[in-house]
């Protein structure tokens, strides 16, 4: 499994809007600067988040985005499922046209349907609040 850039902009945008009073409307270019990503990729990665119900939006004077909950409620697992589609490492575990058509005899599905399994529940198991600790 590859995390793209998408799912790892967004987590490190998720964390960037953490770190902010809960009522602060955070203005795209201000993220973009802080993230030093641009502009134009950060909209599409924004209107994800958004429609998502992942962020709030406002448009305009004292605009931008905020997180919608508190930083425990969002586990790094969603994120990345919502940005990445897909955190299954091989396309036979994958759903959908990605799977594979010999899925039902296949002696290696099991393994990977294991190896999917620990990465869900790991990343289920990190919140945006874990990262912002300080180890």
């Amino acid at each position: 499994m590859i995390v793209s850039t998408k799912g790892r902009y967004a987590l490190r945008v998720m964390v960037c809007l953490a770190q902010k009073a809960p009522s602060e409307y955070v203005p795209l270019k201000e993220i973009a600067e802080a993230e030093q990503i641009s502009q134009k990729y950060l909209e599409s990665i924004m209107t994800t988040l958004s429609k998502a119900g992942f962020v709030d939006a406002v448009h305009g004077k004292g605009g931008g985005y905020r997180l919608n909950r508190t930083p425990e409620a969002y586990t790094i697992g969603s994120i990345l499922k919502l940005t990445e589609g897909s955190l299954a490492v091989v396309s036979c575990s994958a759903t959908g046209p990605a799977g594979c058509s010999r899925t039902t005899c296949c002696e290696a599905k099991p393994m990977w349907d294991k190896l999917d399994a620990l990465i869900d529940t790991f990343f289920e198991g990190i919140t945006l609040a874990d990262l912002l600790k300080k180890e």
